[in-house]
């Protein structure tokens, strides 16, 4: 394989993983398209163009669209009624989302396409390609799609700009769609039959919030093993919890996992204590972390194996089957199977948070923090220390709780009735963002208050594991003397975690998984 090559994600419609939607969306690795995919496109496009010939009546191509299924659209009319689509269900709300979100709907709307069953023409697909990889990122406002039929409020406005229309980012500007494709050197198409509906039906927006958001919630996971073992030997927590002879007997795989990560994590450690040295059992939020951060890893493990089912898929309508010589116009395009997911996911991270929160109280707490001074500061009553750390906690977690009431139980009709019900997946999934996003917070607090606590105990005395993970956090934020502006400490903290994959970072001291 050449350079060029290596430096390039091939796309061919059916081996996404999570990991390659990141690469390409957040850390802008170029894709280029696998030559037999093109074969695909190119036949089933023969196939539209076939039946166009033969005045056939199918619903997209010679038809109008969602209650107007019924409606015949003469030949001549057929480029206009895709510019029309376009234009009327460009119908987004709000703030745009991020741009590596708006790339991640990109490239899973080429990954789709490049199955085949969709009637699109190559260089339609090849424009989006080009937009990917010289940086041309449609504006896509983040509300206004109910999930069914898939995203198309938010996939409209990506194809606006296909058509030198709505707007996009180039070059850290934000600019009118012809200006941003004419800047990087690109032309705008005119869509042919099909093709519109082949670029706006489809799960593409919920699905790219849903990738980037797991993927972060996964590396949130790792972290919140780190916490909990750095907050247990600030606590001199009792080791015997993490043994693995409890686990094995319960063998969920993430709470095997996140056992083993705090053992490892605090191995050497001459702060964790044995069973009746101090007393016998902990609390639960330090004794049950391996059941409470297991649970959550094992349904991230869940939601992951959704994800990469769903990014491999063609999720529009109709699909055309070339060698069956069949249209079929179904639902593949309903949103459900990710949207239930995308709740999930938001409870997993909420839990995450939650717990996390319960140890910040331990560790400010002078009740309940073994002989630490109250809310970790040495001149308490001048000084408050931690303690307006943990209000702000816990009203994190207490809107995500409200964030976690699932999207996907609600259901408005639209279209005159005929798409009667929704799935509203796309809310889930900015909610499961925001979540995420919410909990980095928080377990940056827990991080902060550990490695606070740890400059009262000894650190010198931390294990392998945690040792690495509180000089990591004293190298970006000191230790706090004096009250100061702890917001911008906790940003630093929460970035550096959500930046950094931390088990890389901690190979060859603690092998966490």
């Amino acid at each position: 394989m050449n350079q060029t090559m290596e430096k390039m994600t091939v796309v061919n419609g059916c081996s996404l993983t999570v990991e390659k939607v990141v690469e390409v969306a957040r850390f802008g690795q170029k894709i280029m398209i696998a030559p037999e995919s093109l074969i695909r496109v190119r036949r089933s496009r023969d196939y539209v163009e076939q039946l166009l010939d033969d005045q056939k009546v199918v619903y997209g191509l010679t038809t109008g669209f969602g209650k107007f299924s019924d409606t015949y659209i003469s030949g001549g009319d057929v480029q206009q009624l895709q510019l029309n689509l376009i234009r009327s269900h460009a119908c987004g709300i709000g703030e745009p989302f991020p741009v590596e979100v708006a790339r991640a709907i990109m490239l899973l709307r080429v990954n789709a396409l490049l199955i085949g069953v969709s009637g699109i023409r190559p260089k339609v697909i090849e424009l989006m390609v080009a937009m990917l990889n010289k940086g041309v990122t449609p504006v896509i406002p983040e509300k206004g799609s109910l999930g069914a039929s898939g995203d198309l409020a938010p996939l409209s406005h990506l194809a606006l700009v296909l058509l030198g229309e709505g707007e996009a980012y180039y070059g850290g500007e934000r600019l009118p769609g012809a200006a941003a494709l004419l800047r990087a050197g690109l032309l705008p198409v005119t869509l042919q039959a099909k093709e519109g509906l082949a670029l706006i039906n489809g799960t593409q927006a919920m699905t790219a919030v849903g990738v980037l958001a797991c993927y972060d919630a996964i590396n949130l996971a790792r972290w919140a093993d780190c916490t909990a073992a750095l907050t247990a030997e600030a606590l001199l927590g009792v080791r015997d919890a993490f043994d693995p002879l409890t686990h094995s007997i319960r063998p969920h795989p993430g709470q095997s996992r996140s056992a083993e990560n705090i053992r490892l994590l605090t191995a050497g450690s001459g702060h964790m204590t044995g069973q009746g040295e101090l007393r016998v059992q902990d609390a639960y939020s330090l004794r049950c972390a391996p059941q409470v951060h297991g649970a959550s890893r094992d349904g991230l493990a869940y939601i992951k194996e959704k994800l990469e089912i769903e990014i491999n898929s063609a999720t529009d309508n109709p699909l055309i089957f070339v060698e069956e010589d069949r249209v079929i116009s179904g639902g593949n395009f309903h949103g459900q199977p990710i949207a239930l997911p995308m709740d999930h996911l938001s409870i997993c991270a909420s839990e995450l948070a939650n717990i996390s929160e319960r140890r910040i109280e331990r560790l400010v707490n002078p009740h309940l923090n073994e002989g630490l001074p109250a809310f970790l500061t040495l001149n308490g009553g001048l000084q408050s220390g931690y303690m307006i750390a943990q209000y702000a906690a816990a009203a994190v977690v207490s809107e995500n709780k409200a964030l976690s009431h699932p999207a996907s139980v609600d259901s408005i009709p639209s279209s005159g009735n005929q798409e009667d019900h929704v799935s509203m997946g796309t809310i889930a999934a900015r909610k499961a963002m925001q979540i995420v996003n919410n909990a980095y917070s928080v377990l940056a607090i827990e991080l902060l208050c550990g490695a606070q606590a740890a400059d009262f105990r000894e650190p010198q005395k931390l294990g392998k594991g945690t040792r690495w993970l509180y000089e990591e956090c004293r190298m970006r934020v000191p230790f706090v003397g004096e009250d100061r502006i702890l917001s911008g400490d906790f940003a630093i903290i929460a970035d550096w975690m959500k930046q950094t994959d931390v088990q890389t970072a901690l190979a060859g001291k603690a092998s966490i998984g």
